[in-house]
Parts: C-alpha cells; sequence; structure tokens
C-alpha cells in the first residue's frame, strides 16, 4: 500500500485500466480507485464489438475510423481469448442507403488502415433459407471483432497489478487538492467508509460519464470540457437464427441496430441512442427503447418477438464529448485529452469521450501527455504485449490441450474456460483431478474454485460481478444456483 504515487487513475474502466497498465508498463508507481466494481459502467454495457465504427463514415470521421480499423488487429493478437473476427451482414434497404454508397463505404472500410487477418467486404444474396424476411434478397458482408468487454478491463486490470500498479475497486475519489507540486488525494471505501489520504505527482482523470463531475465536486472548479450523457440499451433475447453472423440493420431514422449471436442460445440486439440528465448510474431501457428494437428486428427477421421474450436487458452511458450536434447519433465517438499543470503545479490529464476499440492507443496518448512530467519514462510498448491468458496458438489448440489435461472437464465448460479466461483457467484447475475437488457446484459448469479465483484475482465481490461481468452466467444459472451462489458470496466477506 503506497501512500505517495506518480500516477493516480481516477476510473476502473477500460481507458482507466488502459491508462494504468500503460504507465505501470513503464516503470511509473501507479494507484488506480473505482468507486464500483471494475468496469461496472459504460464499459460493460457495450454493443461488445471491436469496430472501426462503419456508420462514422456518413460523419466522416476517418481520423477515428482509421485508427479503430488498425486497432482491431493489435487487439486480435493482444487477446485472442476474448477477442475473435466476426463477420457482418447488412441487408441491402435501397431507400435508405443506395448501393453506390454502401460500396464506396465497405470500399474505404477495407482501406483505411492494413487488414493482416480479417476478410475483406464483398456483396451477397439472401436465398430462401435467409434468417430475414423474404422481400430482403441482396446485402454486403464485411469483417469487425467481437469482445468480452468486462473481461477486457478486467484483463488489463490484472496486467497493471502484474506491472506493480495498486488496484483498489469500491474506493471512491472524495477530495482532490493542490498540495505544492503533489495532489493530496482523499479516497473513500465504499464499504467500511474509512478513508486514505495519497499524494500523487500527476492525475489521469478517466471517470467516464463521471469525467465533468470530478472537476465540478472534487476538485471545485470548472470541467475544460462539456460532455453529453447518451444511453444506449440493449435487448438479449432467444437465438434468431443459427449461424455465427451479426446482422447491421439499418432503420428509418438513418441509425444502425446489431442482431448479434450471444452466448450460444441468444441474440443481443442494440443500441438506442437517448441522451439523458441525472446520475449515470440510474440508466435503464425504458419501453420507448424496448418498442424500437422490438419493431425494427421484426421488420426483418421471420422470427417475431414480443416484450415478453426479452431475457435481460441492460444500458451503458456513453460520456460522448460535447460538440454541439443536435443529433446524439452524430456527436463523435472520438476521444479528447485535456492536460492541465506543470511547472510547479501538479498534472492532470483527462479523457474526455472514446471507445473501447481505441482504449490502448488512448492509454498511448495519455502517457504522451504525462511525458511533461515524467520526461524518462521508456517508449510504448502495449501494442505488441499479450493480455493475461492470451498465451496461446489458437482456440483449438488451447481447447486440445486443456481436454488432455483435464479430461474429466465436459466440451461446453471446456469452451467457455477458453474463451473467457485462456490459460488463466490453468490457476483453478491445476491442483485438481476431477470435478469434484472444483467445490461447490453452482450450475452450468460454475464452481467455488472459479469463484475464489474471481475474488482472490480479479476484484469479484458481489452477485453481478461474478454473473453478468466476469461471466455471463446470469443468463443461464437458476434461482437456486443464483441463492446458493449469493449466499456463498456473502459468506466469504463475513
Amino acid at each position: 500500500m503506497r501512500n505517495e504515487v506518480d500516477v493516480l487513475v481516477v476510473g476502473g474502466g477500460v481507458n482507466g485500466c488502459g491508462v494504468a497498465v500503460d504507465a505501470a508498463g513503464r516503470g511509473l508507481k501507479v494507484l488506480l480507485c473505482e468507486m464500483g466494481d471494475l468496469a461496472s459502467s459504460t464499459s460493460s454495457g457495450s454493443s461488445k464489438l471491436i469496430h472501426g465504427g462503419l456508420r462514422y463514415l456518413e460523419h466522416y470521421e476517418f481520423r477515428l475510423v482509421a485508427k479503430a480499423l488498425k486497432e482491431r488487429e493489435v487487439l486480435l493478437k493482444k487477446a485472442p481469448h476474448i477477442i475473435w473476427p466476426l463477420r457482418f451482414r447488412m441487408p441491402h434497404m435501397p431507400h435508405l442507403r443506395p448501393a453506390w454508397l454502401i460500396r464506396m463505404g465497405l470500399f474505404l472500410y477495407d482501406n483505411l488502415a492494413r487488414r493482416a487477418t480479417l476478410p475483406g467486404a464483398k456483396s451477397i444474396t439472401f436465398g430462401a433459407d435467409s434468417p430475414l424476411v423474404p422481400s430482403i434478397t441482396k446485402g454486403f458482408e464485411y469483417s469487425d471483432c467481437w469482445v468480452d468487454d468486462a473481461r477486457l478491463v478486467a484483463l488489463n486490470a490484472m496486467q497493471a497489478r502484474d506491472k506493480g500498479a495498486e488496484i483498489l475497486t469500491r474506493t471512491k475519489c472524495v477530495d482532490v487538492q493542490r498540495d505544492g507540486q503533489y495532489w493530496r488525494v482523499t479516497l473513500e471505501d465504499m464499504r467500511s467508509h474509512e478513508k486514505r489520504e495519497v499524494r500523487a505527482k500527476a492525475l489521469v482523470n478517466a471517470a467516464g460519464p463521471w469525467v465533468q463531475s470530478l472537476f465540478e465536486e472534487e476538485l471545485q472548479e470548472k470541467s475544460p470540457r462539456k460532455i453529453r450523457l447518451v444511453k444506449g440499451s440493449h435487448i438479449v433475447v432467444p437465438k434468431l437464427y443459427e449461424g455465427d453472423q451479426c446482422y447491421i440493420l439499418q432503420n428509418e431514422d438513418k441509425r444502425i441496430v446489431f442482431a448479434i449471436p450471444y452466448e450460444g442460445r441468444f441474440t443481443l440486439i442494440g443500441t438506442t441512442d437517448v441522451e439523458i440528465t441525472g446520475n449515470p448510474a440510474d440508466a435503464a431501457i425504458d419501453q420507448q427503447e424496448r418498442d424500437y428494437l422490438v419493431s425494427l428486428i421484426n421488420s426483418y427477421f421471420k422470427i417475431q418477438i414480443k416484450d415478453e421474450d426479452i431475457v435481460r436487458t441492460y444500458s451503458g452511458v456513453r460520456p460522448l464529448l460535447d460538440d454541439e450536434e443536435d443529433d446524439p447519433s452524430a456527436v463523435t465517438r472520438d476521444y479528447v485529452l485535456v492536460k492541465n499543470g506543470g511547472g510547479r503545479e501538479p498534472g492532470i490529464v483527462s479523457v474526455f469521450g472514446g471507445k473501447i476499440t481505441t482504449y490502448r492507443v488512448l492509454g498511448e496518448a495519455v502517457m504522451e501527455e504525462l511525458k511533461s512530467f515524467f520526461p524518462d519514462i521508456p517508449d510504448d510498448w502495449t501494442d505488441k504485449a499479450v493480455l493475461p491468458g492470451g498465451d496461446f496458438e489458437n482456440h483449438a489448440q488451447l481447447e486440445k490441450q486443456l481436454k488432455s489435461q483435464y479430461p474429466w472437464l465436459k466440451d461446453d465448460v471446456v469452451e467457455r474456460y477458453a474463451r473467457s479466461y485462456g490459460t488463466l483457467c490453468h490457476q483453478f484447475l491445476r491442483n485438481a483431478q476431477g470435478w469434484q475437488d472444483l467445490g461447490e457446484d453452482f450450475g452450468h459448469g460454475l464452481t467455488a474454485a472459479e469463484v475464489e479465483y474471481l475474488c482472490e484475482q480479479e476484484w469479484a465481490e458481489e452477485l453481478e460481478d461474478v454473473i453478468w461481468r466476469r461471466s455471463k452466467l446470469g443468463l443461464f444459472l437458476d434461482e437456486v444456483g443464483i441463492k446458493r451462489l449469493s449466499a456463498y458470496l456473502t459468506r466469504r466477506q463475513n
């Protein structure tokens, strides 16, 4: 436990953890505080895609798209267990966007950055076996990637810890004062309400939806930029179609919605764009959003859904830089960094905006800003560094190894371990000779050994941490299993 650090990062989402790991890997003393669980806000409420953002081209965001497209290849190599290629099918609706415009957009999408592994775009025809309504016969197909967003955050936090950073979850920054060339920061443990004072040479404000309020409440000064809070809501329904392709659906309002294969048995549908005010933590889907998503799906797919088919909903709040656009969908998804301080004043770098795909290059950009405070830090390093658990050749090889080493594991459990943990699953499997050695079974392959690992190594504490962020097992566990897991976690804390 340090009470004096080089860099204090406020915010345990993907950007904050990305900054923390980059800084720690360059030899700086780093402390990160997050008032909730890791990825408990925006970073677990995404559409779970690593993508350039095809629709951003319509808003002339060429620099952002190129940057994000380049990152797809980097991230595929960094985290092959939780990121994998995905083909996207776009049904052609001539009255919404002409074919020539889509072809031009896809040509740019394929060529704004080099593709090493992902196949290019092409035109396709939908036949009688298509899951789409018969009137849709033509479309386009291109590549992007899927990501387990919350696990991406946890793995970056783990790598930061491995590099020497201190990661404090459920710890809120409640006061920030200048103290000569240092920041004097008061942190409050949200469980015990004990307070701790830390001195830091530099502060990184990566608080996401709370980036502006950190200035106005804890620093008690005017924020250098304003943000707009835009809610994106998703619904999960039983699987709409066979196959592992994602569908990108155009709507009359010019927005697009994704239908994405999800956890084997489901389809994830989203997102909406609704500007909100108030506490971002209170954001939740409303009936208008549910109706919007259901109606759009029913206009495209043969299988029709109703409101009562929805098995789960979630909403993420995107803190977008206020560029005074009237339409929330047109607000830039790129980030802006603002640096204050220097010389005899302590420094602060604040992150406004951003998206999951560009979190790593954002970390590099923050480090570039911090060089004026730490001129001797080494060069960029994260582009070649594999995240914890990603040190394997491919999924087939890893699953084969796991089946050989632990022949008593069921195939579906092996598959889940491989795509959630990669080689990290050895940490809770290595001493087991059989399934019974993993302790209490809560259902769907979740055992006490896995839960212990999540609590001891990945900062999980509460039920939602385990079943919705570190995993998506909340979709599968029955009421009895959830109650037993909740009781188990309560016993751990007492």
